[in-house]
């Protein structure tokens, strides 16, 4: 995460409205709000602002849990780390109920903390009582300050207080990022890779699927670049996906789709045939987005042969041709290096432009060596293409009519289009209009 500005961390037991805060805060949805307990459990970072000053702020699991569930322990380490590199922590307490045993605990945890606490008392909208009130200064952690993050209310005294104890920094410069969605089947290894990558346990792992559940986007600079990691909830065929936090966690996953420019999609090398990735790389297609095909958990192939491997890759997605394979085993790192300089090189693909005339040149030649089929009595002609945009490139051709293109032909001049130009590692977009010949203007 980016160190120009003050971390303030957002503490409490679960459900007491610790993600709605962050949301409301940083003006985002990107925390997973559920009316249950346990919804979160990495570290979610966002950036604050407020009277021209920032802070970040990182939203945590809350610090309770039953002793059946394995992941407690591990959502616990993400609240300490949390609490190592928090310059304040809002200490957040549900004000309308009674204080519990949880709440005390951590208090208890909270004044062994070197960085300030501010106890902040949420849900104050629901005519929670006096004594409520009354009793959080039994937690020896000072006067509650009131708040409901759900109608906003409080919000500015409590920016007002925090920047009284940790004063934030002027925003850095403006800096264009390379977005990164690693997305794929539950339990593929997906929150290990971005581990891997950032050098620390930033994502939470374990072996039960549906361990992640937001979109954790996490910072990180390589080689001179600004790059985002998003790590997203694993993503079933949707008959599978349970109501409730399961649907909105695949929601945010496509989102993150949406949002990239480069998607590592993450398959299992023990089980690298199954429909829904398949299904996810048609989505990433569809979105125009650049792809890298991950296969991770190299370690545990044995003696496969890699190239025969990537065969059957390459004909399984036979419909992205254009997305390369690479090999990782997040545990050891092989592969994670490589994987990086791919996407950045995606990127800057993604942003190439084709001169005008060039392209005229190379598509007309495409014509001429290849004619287009007829259709009744007509045949497709090409007056005039044109780069429209970048990220994705964007291309526009204006024929005598697009209802003559078969969907044959349009691979055929796309192959073309990358042969010449080099666009590997993206999905294109090619639109075709219908212009008549005596307004076709000659390429320049």
């Amino acid at each position: 995460m980016t160190s120009y500005a003050p971390l303030v961390a957002i503490i409490g037991r679960p459900n007491v409205g610790k993600s709605a805060l962050f949301n409301r805060l940083t003006r985002s949805r990107n925390a997973l709000v559920e009316d249950f307990p346990g919804t979160t459990r990495d570290r979610i970072y966002g950036e604050v602002e407020w009277g021209g000053r920032h802070l970040r702020v990182v939203d945590t699991g809350g610090l309770e849990g039953p002793d059946s569930d394995p992941l407690t322990p591990l959502v616990h380490a993400q609240v300490v780390e949390a609490l190592a590199e928090a310059d304040a922590i809002l200490f957040l307490v549900d004000g309308s109920e009674p204080l519990t045993a949880a709440d005390r605990d951590v208090a208890d945890l909270l004044r062994r903390s070197a960085a300030p606490v501010l106890l902040v008392a949420n849900k104050a909208d629901r005519k929670a009582t006096a004594a409520n009130l009354v009793e959080l200064f039994e937690l020896g952690l000072g006067e509650a300050m009131s708040i409901s993050a759900y109608h906003g209310a409080g919000i500015g005294d409590l920016l007002d207080r925090l920047l009284e104890i940790v004063p934030g920094a002027e925003a850095p410069p403006a800096t264009e990022r390379l977005s990164i969605a690693i997305v794929g089947r539950p339990n593929v290894g997906k929150s290990s890779l971005v581990n891997a990558i950032l050098g620390e346990q930033r994502a939470i792992v374990s072996e039960l699927p549906g361990t992640t559940r937001d979109a954790i986007d996490s910072p990180l600079a390589f080689e001179g670049h600004a790059l985002t990691l998003v790590d997203t909830a694993g993503i079933r065929r949707r008959g599978s996906v349970q109501p409730g936090v399961e649907r909105h966690a695949v929601s945010r996953a496509e989102r993150a789709i949406d949002r990239a420019d480069v998607v590592f999609l993450v398959i299992d090398a023990a089980d690298p045939m199954v429909a829904q990735d398949t299904h996810i790389a048609g989505y990433v297609d569809e979105r125009t987005k650049g792809m890298v095909l991950v296969v991770n958990k190299w370690d545990l192939a044995g003696d496969r042969d890699r190239h025969a491997f990537a065969r059957r890759i390459d004909l399984r997605y036979r419909f992205t041709p254009w997305a390369p394979v690479l090999f990782t085993c997040a545990l050891t790192g092989e592969g994670v290096r490589e994987l990086l300089e791919l996407a950045v090189h995606i990127g800057e693909v993604r942003r190439r432009r084709a001169q005008t005339s060039e392209l005229n040149l190379v598509m007309h030649r495409a014509f001429v060596e290849h004619a287009p089929p007829t259709v009744g009595r007509s045949r497709l002609k090409l007056l005039y293409a044109t780069q429209a945009e970048v990220a994705p490139p964007t291309f526009v051709f204006f024929v005598n009519d697009p209802e003559l293109l078969h969907f044959s032909y349009r691979r055929y001049l796309e192959n073309r289009l990358r042969e010449a130009f080099g666009f590997e590692g993206t999905a294109i977009r090619m639109v075709f209009r219908r212009r008549s010949e005596d307004r076709h203007e000659a390429p320049p």
